[in-house]
């Protein structure tokens, strides 16, 4: 059955009033709401030609027609009219972008928590900055009765710290040994260059500390390996269990699937990509939908930014943030990885 323009504009028009009013739409609707100048009996084949393909259904009997899934996703790809962001907009973003300082991890941070507040909807990332960064800084400062705490900082701005208890208490000469040793092996290295093999040979060069001090180099491994993971942020999950019309068990279980989250937004390799719930096996929430996008620093991904929300998002406003923003924490973080070379 052809889509011809008519039928277009007819769905067109469903989708947009059903994003906005929530209730089923029908022709008189349509005919108030579109500039189409054909009978009420015209509008109602068409809806129920638009039906039979699988893109509008009817919940009651006598009822008006919504979206289906099929529907939504045509209406994004070729039917949609996108808001059109000012210049005084894209400016206030920017600003926002780059508060508390010019560092990789407030840029992504900024970007997430601005993003919620601008749509009022959730927004989840992953980072991949871990792997682009390089270690700046490791301290060890005595915290009690042979505990210890480390202190990492990296290039992106990152710090990661953890409290190890040891067996005997270090002397201030073996603590200053450590702090020397470890700065001058790891300073400047990058994150990912922090492996098991270089481990060993690390803890075989402190020699004769290598029995007092090898859990302390231990502990800077693992806190290495926690910068490496798939570090995955949600902000707002609060007006995702407000939006009603989802269920709360599926939102919570979700969003607690933080590996399988990080898949889902790792699976946007460029571009803008909406995914509904319950279309794809992952994204579990049923009458939501996402929309991710990547961001990148250079040629590589250096991450996704992702927005959940009700099926009745509205798409023509929300992806052209959304893509914004990843242009916007690209540009960014390309400019720092680059200052960061210029330099070493």
């Amino acid at each position: 059955m052809a889509l011809d323009d008519r039928k277009l504009l007819v769905l067109a028009t469903i989708v947009e009033e059903y994003i906005r009013s929530g209730e089923p739409v029908g022709s008189k609707t349509i005919l108030n709401s579109s500039k189409i100048n054909v009978s009420s009996a015209t509008v109602r084949n068409d809806m129920a030609a638009l039906e039979k393909m699988g893109l509008l259904e009817q919940p009651h009997t006598s009822a008006g027609r919504i979206p289906t899934y099929l529907g939504y996703r045509l209406y994004i790809e070729r039917l949609m009219r996108p808001y059109v962001l000012s210049a005084k907009e894209k400016h206030e973003i920017d600003e926002q972008l780059t508060r508390n300082g010019i560092t990789a991890e407030n840029v992504v941070d900024n970007a997430v928590q601005v993003l919620s507040d601008l749509t009022q909807l959730t927004v989840v990332n992953t980072n991949n900055m871990p792997h682009f960064s390089v270690i700046t800084r490791v301290e060890v400062i005595p915290a009690g009765r042979r505990l210890y705490a480390l202190l990492i900082i990296t290039s992106s701005g990152s710090i990661k710290n953890k409290i190890c208890r040891l067996e005997f208490d270090l002397t201030n000469e073996q603590l200053g040994f450590f702090a020397e040793f470890v700065n001058k092996n790891l300073k400047g290295i990058n994150i990912d260059e922090l492996t098991p093999a270089m481990l060993q040979n690390l803890a075989i060069a402190l020699g004769s500390y290598m029995i007092s001090l090898s859990p302390l180099l231990y502990a800077v491994y693992e806190l290495s390996e926690e910068f490496s993971h798939d570090n995955v942020n949600i902000r707002g999950e609060q007006r995702l269990l407000e939006a009603g019309n989802m269920d709360s068990v599926e939102i919570v279980r979700f969003l607690n699937e933080k590996q399988e989250l990080a898949r889902l937004l790792s699976e946007a390799f460029s571009g803008i990509k909406v995914i509904f719930g319950k279309e794809n096996e992952t994204f579990s929430i049923t009458n939501s939908s996402m929309v991710v996008s990547p961001y990148r620093i250079g040629e590589a991904q250096g991450g996704s930014l992702g927005i959940i929300g009700p099926l009745r998002l509205d798409y023509a406003k929300v992806i052209p943030y959304m893509q914004y923003f990843s242009d916007s924490v690209t540009k960014m973080l390309s400019d720092i990885l680059h200052e960061e070379h210029e330099t070493k």
